[in-house]
């Protein structure tokens, strides 16, 4: 058995509705992943499943979530590993400690081209920094995310499929998948 991070896009159905974590880890279960984890409400998913290729395990969670919830939603998953070695190469570390929320990575499904980081650099008009981490983007907002140009350049139509989780989000799944 391996165990898995699952990170859905949205978790917003519809005016109104969002995917309970309960039924989250309900539908892993219906997968046969073993041990489904949430971490708070925001689609972290956590779990245990025969070792099989990460798109093989994106597909199956997305066409389930699709069938379940009757809506696409991206998901991005990681093994253990890969989280660790995420969680590892946080270059905005320092930053991170003191405010959590300011830091962010977009985990990607393919790696980022290392040219994507000087196309945002004109979106930093706050003094935010990019970095790109083996293929996935970090950023330091230098405060509130919501108040940076940035973030709205930070699309699927931009960069491709990929999700944000912010620091405290990356540390708190770091801690799950190491028991």
């Amino acid at each position: 058995m391996k165990t898995y991070v699952a990170l859905l896009h949205s978790i917003v159905l519809g005016e109104g509705r969002r995917v309970v974590m309960t039924e989250l880890r309900e539908m892993a279960e219906r997968l046969g992943y073993r041990m489904p984890r949430t971490l708070v409400a925001t689609g972290n998913l956590v779990f245990e499943a025969s070792e099989k290729p990460l798109a093989e395990v994106e597909t199956e969670l997305e066409k389930v979530f699709a069938a379940t919830f009757g809506r696409h939603v991206d998901i991005i998953a990681r093994t253990a590993e890969g989280w660790l070695k995420l969680a590892d190469g946080n270059p905005f570390l320092a930053e991170g400690e003191k405010d959590p929320a300011s830091v962010h990575v977009r985990v990607m499904r393919l790696p980022l081209v290392p040219d994507a980081r000087e196309k945002l650099h004109r979106y930093c008009s706050r003094g935010e920094r990019v970095s790109i981490v083996d293929g996935d983007l970090w950023v330091d907002f230098g405060g509130k995310a919501s108040d940076s140009k940035l973030g709205g350049a930070l699309t699927t139509q931009r960069l491709g499929v990929g999700t944000l989780r912010n620091w405290n989000t990356v540390k708190g799944l770091r801690a799950m998948v190491v028991g």
